[in-house]
This record gives C-alpha cells, structure tokens and sequence, in this order.
C-alpha cells in the first residue's frame, strides 16, 4: 500500500476543480484491443448484455451479501473502482479489515485484486477470445468476475476448480443463475490452454507493434507511446520493454522515519537512496504509523527525493519561509515539515480540497511544528502574499502514469484527452508558485507522470513566460547530493529536471525540477 495520490497521485486539486475527473471507462478505445475485447462496460449500463441474468435485477449501487472471503473482497474492490471510480488503494486496507481476513487471505485478496487491475486489459482480450464476445457486450459484474478468474487461471497457481467455481459463485450471487453456464464455459476455455498460448493468441491478433505492446504488458496505446517518448528524451527508448515490465510487479511498501524526529529501525533493508527510507518486509503498516505518532509513514522513495531535493538544493538559513501550494494529502509535507523543524524554517500548506486538506493536517500532526493548512486555490493563493515564500513546492496534480505499479486501475481509467486540461492547470500553478516566491528563492516542480505534456513541456512554457526572472537549478547534482548512495540520473543541466523510473530506481516514476528566482536586485 501506499499513502493516495500515489495515493498521492489520486486526483488533487491545487487549483480549482483540481484535475479533471477523466471518463471513468476501463479499457478505453486508447489501449484496450479492439481484437481482444474492446473496452470495458460503461458501469450501470441498462440495455441487456450476453451473460447479463435477468432473473436476479439489482438496484444500482446495491451490493448483495457475499460471504467475507479473499475472492469476494477483491471482486467487491473491483466492482467499486470499475463502477465508481474508486482507488483501490484505498479501498482494499478498509475491505480487508472489515472482512476480518488473516495475514494470508489478505495477501490473497491484495494479490488478485491488483494482478486482476494491472493486467485487466490482457485479460479482457483472452476473454474475448475464449467467449467470442467483446468484454464491453459482457454485463459488467459478470466480466469482472471472468477477470478475476482468468487471473487467477493464468498468473497464479490457484488450482483451476477454485478459480472457476469461485468466479462462478461470484457471478451468480451479483447476476443471478442465469450467469452460471456462460461464466463457467469461458472460464473453462481458458483453462484448456497454457498461459504461453493464450499470450500467444492475443499478440497474433495485434495490428501494429505498439498494439502487440499494449497487450503483451496489459498498457493502453497511448500510455505506450507516451513512455516510449519519455525515454527517448533521454536517449533510452530502447529501455521501452523494461519500463513497461516493471508497472507489472507489485512494489514494496516503503516506510521514511521523518528527518529528525525517528530513526530507520535497525536490521530493515534500507532505501537505495533516501537516507530515510526502509523497505517493510511484513507487518501493518498502518499499525507502524499509528505507534510512531506519524513520525514513521509511508511514502514512496521518489516522493521521498522529492521533497528532499527543495530542502536540499540550497543551504537552508535560519528563518526561511516555506510553501507547499498543493498539499494533499500531505506526504511530502510531512517530509518539509520535519526539515523545517531542524533547520528553523516555517512551512505553510494549502489544499483546496477540505477532505485533502484534513488529509494534509493529519500527516503533520506528528510533527512539533505549527503547519497552517489554508483551502484556497492553488493559482490565486499568492495573491495576498506575493513574494512571501523563500522555498515553493508545487507538486501538481497529474495524471499520476508514474505510480502505475501502485494505481494499476489509473491506465485503464486515465485518457488521452485528459492531458490538455492537467497541462493548463500544472502551468498555471507553476507561475502561482513562482509568484509567491521571494527574489533569490527556489521553487520545485514536481509530478507522479512521466509525460513529456505533464512534465519538460510545462517547464518549457513558464521559462518561456517568465524569461530571465527564472534559472535552473542543476537538479541531477542536487539528487546526487541528497541520495544516500549513487543514483543514475540524466544530467539535464540547461533544463533543469530529473526523471525517475520504477525500472532504474525502482520508484515511481518522479520529475523533480528546481529553480531559483532570479534577483534583480542583490545585496552586495
């Protein structure tokens, strides 16, 4: 698990209306395979649908009691973030505890609930296949149910009886009786045949390399190319296949003591290269955070450099003023709020979101230090303080593809035509951010994405606007300079700007850009 929005990366909003709410299709035409199943239902779609029951009709949103077991919370987690746009990072910890499960079941349950999302696109084209019906045409409960078994099925040594008479169950308790010969004859397909041959059979029918791509690592087209490009910036495009291969693999739980007020605990695997982090080899973590007082969290380790680079880009001098416009949920907030304490800053935040603001109050909570969290939005909060703020962080709303490995359903639910609508609202937080920097201050962009629209775009914009009053920091020597060890990073000196990925540094996949605010005027 990991804290939203990311769960860092959930939709947030810095400015007005925060990001877009995207189309809340799963599969959308941009990378689900027209040959393998098209998209996926537009939930609580009305008209009849080949394994639709019809003699057991629910209320929509009404949930029929199944017996709390590991297959019931994770199609119950996959039913809501299919439906109702829910994050399963969210939803799973609440599930699972409500369930009473036990360590294994909950593993269970985590394990085919995220397999089931990150590969959900695959899946539906081997069920398109095995049924010779687009997963679209297919009653959305019964196809989740028929997702969960072909993963089970394909990716998991669950014995093939389970798999199916499970999958099946759960169609007839949510569908009705109707449901149970056309779930059970798919499901039945598909295990007469080797998970080889099923991939086989479902890149055969790709039209295009890119498509063979999308279905092979279970991506949408666009998100494809948009990674291919992201490396190609970087003159390693041919890192293409690896990239995609690691949003496939369940990542670690990574833990940050908070600078100054924990310590890492002896005998853990440490982070590669934030001297806070830990790997969590087992436990609660929720439990951990609980006992430290919110002094120990979670927190991704690209997060965690993040934050760190702002405070680490330039020595801090007693005094200083600092801002975090677009707070929720408070993760890299707690990080600057802990380096303010030590180094005798003030931090502000804001989130204009209410819920994410008290988000952000709970995260810095444990730490000894005043944090005022305003809700104003995020582009008109430096109108009454102009030029307050000696360090900004400007951590935008995105479209969160560099947390895919954490937010596996965000691919399926995030589109193209999303991107124009977040770049206008990342641009214009930038300059609310830089305009509530003081002469001589360094402000850090910062995205979950890896989208050149989301990320050298955007930096390229607001040097364009801004002209001479702005520089670059050198970021890749400042994250060299933070990081506990050797980090391999890009040099983008002329740019200004780092870019992480899972599959070199094995965190999301961050962009961390610095720059100072030129003064016109310095004191001699």
């Amino acid at each position: 698990m990991n804290e939203p929005k990311n769960p860092e990366h959930a939709p947030r909003s810095g400015g007005r209306g925060g990001a877009p709410r995207s189309g809340g299709r799963t599969g959308g035409r941009s990378g689900a395979p027209r040959s393998g199943g098209g998209r996926a239902a537009q939930p609580g779609r009305a008209e009849p649908r080949s394994g639709a029951g019809q003699d057991a009709p629910q209320r929509p949103g009404a949930r029929p009691h199944l017996r709390p077991s590991a297959r019931t919370v994770a199609f119950e987690v996959l039913r809501a973030v299919n439906e109702a746009d829910a994050y399963a990072n969210l939803l799973l910890p609440r599930a699972i505890e409500r369930a009473g499960l036990d360590t294994a079941d909950a593993a269970l349950a985590t394990e085919l609930t995220y397999g089931t999302l990150r590969r959900q696109g695959y899946y539906d084209a081997v069920i398109a296949l095995a049924s010779a019906r687009a997963a679209d045409r297919i009653d959305p409960p019964v196809v989740d149910a028929l997702r969960l078994g072909a993963h089970q099925l394909l990716s998991t040594r669950v014995a093939t009886h389970a798999a199916v008479n499970e999958s099946v169950t759960l169609a007839r308790t949510v569908s009705g009786q109707s449901t149970t010969g056309f779930v059970n004859a798919v499901l039945r397909t598909i295990s007469r045949d080797t998970p080889e041959n099923w991939m086989q059979r479902v890149v055969d029918a790709a039209r295009s390399d890119d498509e063979r791509l999308s279905l092979e690592y279970s991506h949408p087209v666009w998100i494809v190319r948009a990674f291919r490009r992201s490396l190609a910036a970087e003159g390693r495009a041919d890192e293409l296949l690896d990239l995609l291969a690691a949003d496939n693999l369940a990542p670690s739980v990574t833990m940050i003591a908070l600078p100054g007020l924990a310590d890492v605990p002896a005998g853990v695997e440490r982070t590669a290269f934030s001297p806070y982090g830990y790997r969590l080899g087992g436990g609660d973590p929720e439990g951990i955070v609980r006992t430290s007082g919110g002094r120990i969290r979670v927190q991704d380790e690209g997060s965690q450099l993040a934050a760190l680079a702002l405070t680490g880009a330039t020595p801090v001098r007693p005094g200083e003023r600092w801002l975090d416009l677009c707070a929720g949920p408070g993760g890299k907030t707690a990080v600057l709020a802990a380096d303010a304490l030590r180094s005798g800053a003030t931090l502000d935040a804001n989130e204009v979101s209410p819920a994410r603001a008290g988000l952000v109050r709970r995260a810095v909570a444990g730490v000894p230090l005043t944090v005022p969290v305003s809700e104003e939005d995020g582009r008109e909060r430096h109108i009454n303080l102009p030029g307050a703020y000696d360090r900004v962080l400007v951590d935008a709303p995105c479209t969160g593809l560099g947390a895919l490995r954490r937010r596996p359903e965000a691919r399926w639910r995030k589109q193209p035509g999303d991107i124009p609508e977040l770049a206008q609202l990342q641009q214009e937080l930038f300059l609310a951010g830089f305009e509530a920097l003081a002469p001589g201050g360094v402000l850090a962009y910062v995205t979950c994405s890896p989208h050149l629209a989301e990320t050298t775009s955007v930096v390229a914009e607001a040097r364009r606007v801004l002209g001479d009053a702005i520089e670059p920091i050198d970021t890749a020597t400042v994250i060299r300079r933070v990081a506990a060890s050797e980090i391999d990073v890009v040099d983008n000196e002329a740019d200004g700007h780092v870019q992480l990925w899972p599959h070199r540094q094995g965190t999301d996949a961050m962009f961390i850009s610095l720059f100072r605010k030129v003064d016109s005027n310095p004191v001699a």
